[in-house]
């Protein structure tokens, strides 16, 4: 039999019709799941390994892979895998998270810019080491013939590479001029080309001089202060964009008594949506059956859940904690409470790239006086030399050459990489390239309360205050209930005594039968105590009522970071969205004079803002949602690794680890940077006073001035490192 054999169609119609049904029933099968989840714990390779074994063993689930820099795990699973599946099972791991909508991501989140500075900043290094090479051997006095040949091979080298790793430059020109401006860039292309035409021509007159190794030395450390520029300044993703896929992609609607999950691009006000313990609120809705316990904290800050109940409303984004919610639907998709919120960020993001650097205010000025020098020197020299096109153009190329802004574009970058690490070794992480020049300049700052200068884990106080009896039966009852207060109770480790009959009742506490009684914790009202103005849960037993208060962990370093910048003379501001009873506190045992309480996202926003048109310079220490907006609209901002992954892409700067210590000396760190920026333009000044003049009058050629850039280049960087 020949392989056409095989080739050959079969006789038979139905087995001809078997492939094609195969292909049908493959495409008929569920397809697997792409989950998506946000990790704001996860920290080191540890939590990788915990969290990618732990959800690997769960039935159904294919693979999972972390991505510890976005705080992500993207997880491949049947189609039957839930999303509230996998946040169970993370949480019994310890690991709070969340799900993310996959579509609203970006869809390629690689750094393709800094790939490709960094692609052609290799190829110019190594292409210039080569060309280096074959110029030692010309200045050691090679014979004429030798003397050719190494220019040739120079420039089958050098052409190459300037036309290639010289992309962005010449991308940038073009735009430019396509523009009817003068950009940086235009002269900076300007001299590659002219360096690069001039050894070019000299080659092939058979010159002695050939400047090869000048435009690509040139190519190679523009691209360095390039790439190094765009390190600093880059930020690794849109906090606007990270909200927005915060939301809950599916939600579980009523259609004639039956549950049907859509996306919740098909949901529309009016309809209604059934929200089960656990799960998050898909849309913006009213309460319509059941009644239940809202975690508002990611949105609000508050550290005590709410009631929700018949007639009241809820937003998206906010957890229910113990009863299933029938809502009505207000609003869903872009009109939702937490869409409108990353609106908020979106457009303080936007008002902050508007910020100008130092380099860039110099840039202003520097391309037309640059082109006006090298004309002005073309033209002399034709002028005085009787017409010699070779001399003219190369003290012509020699000028754009020296004055090649090396220096000046690294002045800014070399001293904020020099900062960063300087911090990244104290606990702080710059993702801002321009956060420390801003940071320089704060006079206000402004903190959350809870998750910020607090842990955010509330933990019960005075509970040896409490006979071991009514402890036992209050551990009793906190054991069935999934309540942060109540787990919290339950974690003391006290032995709980046999409580039966226990009931969970949503949006108000747990009861059960003890000796013969019946015994309640919970809700003040519920259980018929006074309500403490502090956060507590209470305590119904024999006729008596107990009170069991909670306090927030204060975060190490928080009362030194306090007391620091007051001692520096920073106005200090508490903004939370807790109780008052609380924020009070704090602010009592910090020594924080200005406070408010009950903030809502938009509140703490306008208030940076209010600040802002006063003439402030605010930074904003926060970590939830309800920060973001305000975070974004700051002058600058921090937020610990702990925040949610929307704060921490909001802010400048991350605190990486609970000590908020380091706080203080970012501000100093910041200033002394301040310093050392200003003292790298001195420097880049001072270079273009003594060299301009040399190129213009013929004493550098285009091989020196390329020599003298880069010792100024070298120049600014060991200044910046000064820092470290």
């Amino acid at each position: 039999m020949t392989m056409a054999d095989h080739a050959a169609p079969m006789a038979c119609p139905a087995c001809a019709v078997v492939p094609s049904a195969e292909r049908l029933a493959s495409l008929a099968a569920p397809r697997p799941a792409r989950l998506m989840l946000s990790l704001p714990t996860a920290h080191c390779a540890a939590c990788m390994s915990v969290v990618e074994g732990g959800l690997q063993a769960l039935p159904g689930v294919h693979s999972a892979r972390v991505n510890l820099t976005l705080r992500r795990v993207s997880v491949d699973a049947a189609a039957d895998v839930t999303a509230d599946r996998l946040i169970a099972a993370l949480a019994r791991l310890g690991y709070e998270a969340h799900e993310l909508d996959p579509g609203l991501l970006s869809a390629t989140e690689t750094d393709r810019q800094g790939q490709e500075l960094l692609m052609r900043l290799g190829v110019a290094g190594f292409a210039m080491m080569n060309v280096m090479l074959l110029s030692v051997a010309v200045w050691s006095g090679a014979e004429e013939a030798t003397r050719h040949l190494f220019h040739w091979i120079s420039a089958m080298i050098a052409l190459p590479t300037v036309a290639f790793a010289g992309q962005p430059f010449f991308r940038s020109a073009w735009a430019s001029l396509r523009a009817r401006r003068l950009g940086m860039d235009v002269p900076i292309s300007l001299a590659l080309i002219l360096a690069s035409g001039m050894s070019l021509f000299e080659t092939v007159m058979g010159g002695h001089h050939a400047y090869f190794d000048a435009a690509v030395s040139l190519t190679f450390f523009l691209l360095a202060g390039r790439y190094l520029d765009h390190r600093t300044r880059a930020i690794a993703r849109s906090a606007a964009g990270e909200l927005a896929a915060l939301e809950v992609p599916r939600a579980t609607l009523l259609r004639d008594g039956a549950e049907v999950i859509v996306p919740i691009s098909e949901v529309r006000s009016g309809d209604l949506v059934r929200v089960r313990p656990g799960g998050r609120m898909p849309v913006d809705g009213l309460v319509l059956e059941g009644s239940s316990e809202v975690d508002r904290s990611l949105l609000t800050g508050e550290s005590l859940p709410g009631h929700a109940g018949p007639g009241s409303t809820v937003s998206a984004g906010e957890v229910n904690l113990t009863g299933p919610l029938t809502l009505r639907v207000l609003a869903a998709g872009r009109d939702s409470s937490l869409h409108r919120m990353a609106d908020l960020v979106a457009v303080a993001e936007a008002a902050r790239t508007r910020y100008t650097g130092l380099a860039e205010r110099a840039a202003r000025l520097y391309s037309p006086l640059v082109h006006l020098l090298s004309f002005s020197a073309f033209g002399y020299w034709m002028w005085a030399t009787g017409g010699d096109l070779r001399f003219a153009i190369n003290i012509s190329a020699a000028v754009l050459i020296i004055t090649c802004p090396c220096a000046l574009g690294l002045a800014v970058p070399a001293v904020v990489t020099a900062a960063s690490g300087r911090l990244f070794r104290k606990g702080l992480l710059i993702k801002h390239g321009t956060a420390l020049e801003r940071l320089a300049e704060v006079d206000t700052v402004v903190f959350d309360k809870t998750g910020t200068l607090t842990l955010g884990r509330p933990e019960p106080v005075g509970l040896g205050d409490h006979a071991p009896g009514v402890l036992a039966v209050a551990a009793g009852l906190a054991q069935a209930s999934s309540h942060p207060l109540a787990r919290a109770l339950a974690g003391q480790g006290i032995t709980p005594a046999a409580v039966t009959g226990l009931r969970e009742v949503p949006g108000y506490g747990i009861e059960g039968q003890w000796r013969g009684q019946t015994v309640r914790l919970g809700r003040a009202e519920w259980v018929g105590a006074a309500a403490l103005p502090v956060t507590a849960t209470y305590l119904a037993l024999g006729g008596h009522t107990h009170a069991f208060a909670f306090a927030d962990r204060l975060r190490p370093g928080a009362d030194t970071a306090v007391a620091a910048l007051k001692a520096q003379g920073k106005r200090i501001i508490l903004l939370s969205g807790d109780a008052e009873g609380p924020v009070a506190a704090m602010a009592a045992r910090l020594g924080i004079a200005e406070w408010s309480s009950s903030c809502l996202p938009q509140d703490k926003a306008a208030r940076v803002a209010a600040l802002a048109a006063t003439g402030q310079r605010v930074l904003m220490v926060g970590d939830g949602l309800n920060d973001t907006a305000a975070l974004a609209g700051a002058h600058v901002s921090v937020s610990p690794a702990s925040a949610l992954d929307a704060a921490r892409v909001a802010s400048d700067i991350v605190l990486l680890g609970q000590d908020m210590a380091p706080l203080a000396d970012a501000l100093r760190t910041a200033v002394l940077a301040r310093r050392r920026i200003k003292e790298n333009f001195a420097i880049s000044l001072i270079y273009n006073v003594v060299a301009v003049p040399l190129a213009l009058i013929g004493l550098a050629t285009p091989l020196a001035a390329a020599l003298a850039m880069s010792l100024s280049s070298i120049t600014v960087a060991l200044n910046a490192l000064r820092l470290r």
